[in-house]
């Protein structure tokens, strides 16, 4: 199992992001499409916060508890204008 690292969304903009898709199957594509737009339901209505669990270019994999404000087909903003891959999500809780 790999190890998660803690991060403050504020961090996230120092990070690089590769390009190549971090899950593999359709299936669990689409979970995490209709995961990401209920946290944008939960964030935009109730201002309720989720955990975001991703992977940077180097494989680190991250995780943020933050407020997702918008998603978009490629990238989901969250608070103060941060924007984080799609592609980079690996879970939403």
């Amino acid at each position: 199992m790999k190890t998660i690292t803690r991060i403050e969304k504020e961090a996230i903009r120092n990070l690089s992001f590769s390009k190549r898709e971090v899950l593999s199957s359709p299936e669990q594509k689409k979970q995490r499409e209709a995961a990401l737009h209920r946290s944008q339901t939960l964030g935009n209505l109730l201002q309720t916060k989720v955990y975001l669990t991703f992977e940077s270019a180097d494989g680190t994999t991250y995780q943020v508890h933050t407020t997702v404000w918008a998603v978009g087909a490629d990238f989901v903003v969250l608070k103060e204008g941060i924007y984080l891959p799609v592609s980079a999500i690996l879970e939403v809780d």
